[in-house]
């Protein structure tokens, strides 16, 4: 099976603290891989390592067999890789249109990309004209989603989707990310066990900044004591 993203035993240093202590992975292509652990455990900095915003000190990073790491967060953006940060990070004093046309990559992106985005969201075409800040939390992560497909990305990561959300509101970004993974590969950091274990084929476990358990969801599904081992779960 064809890889789109490789990491190698990626160490990463945040000022004095060693906080990646060898993590590595593989992502297929057309696939969703969840990034479980408890809190603190480096999930958030493995993506921010993979798009240069927290460059790794030892190991490679490959995405779609190139070398990225070295390389500055936007150069690596341009290959075609998106980011969707933790706490719905948008543009509060922005409409929603002016978040998605900031988002271009090159001209003509977003309205090459109107009608999927608001297939997608359509709370968002109806909240068109409607300042971020004026947006609900379920929307705001939405529209923090959409931003990422503005441009041509074949790779999302996503940071915490399901973070804050109602019930209701979470049923409908499960249903927004799988229809995602029919055109781009997806790498989502989920704390909510059951979210990640719905949406993600596949799985990898960052245990004190190491990748120490990967594979198939359902194989972790019916492996009660690494989830109870590793996350804390029942």
């Amino acid at each position: 099976m064809t890889q789109i993203l490789e990491l190698h035993d990626i160490h990463t240093f945040i000022g004095q603290y060693h906080i990646l202590q060898g993590v590595s992975f593989t992502v297929p292509v057309g696939s969703i891989t969840a990034l479980l652990g408890r809190n603190g455990a480096g999930k958030t900095t493995t993506l921010k390592t993979i798009m240069g915003l927290t460059p790794p000190r030892i190991g490679e990073i490959r995405f779609e067999g190139r070398r990225i790491n070295g390389m500055r967060p936007f150069e690596i953006a341009s290959l075609g890789i998106g980011f969707v940060p933790e706490h719905r990070a948008i543009f509060r004093d922005l409409t929603v249109e002016e978040n998605l046309k900031i988002a271009e990559r090159k001209k003509g992106d977003y309205v090459r990309k109107q009608e999927m985005i608001f297939s997608l969201f359509p709370d968002l075409k109806r909240l068109i004209n409607l300042r971020g800040a004026n947006l609900s939390g379920g929307q705001q992560q939405m529209l923090a989603i959409a931003r990422a497909l503005v441009a041509d990305n074949r790779l999302l990561l996503i940071d915490e989707p399901s973070e804050g959300l109602a019930p209701v509101v979470i049923e409908g970004l499960i249903g927004a990310i799988r229809h995602l993974a029919a055109d781009s590969t997806v790498v989502l950091v989920e704390q909510n066990f059951l979210v990640a274990s719905q949406l993600a084929e596949y799985y990898v476990i960052i245990e004190e900044g190491r990748s120490v358990q990967s594979g198939r969801m359902q194989e972790l599904v019916n492996d009660k004591a690494a989830i109870h081992r590793y996350l804390g779960a029942a």
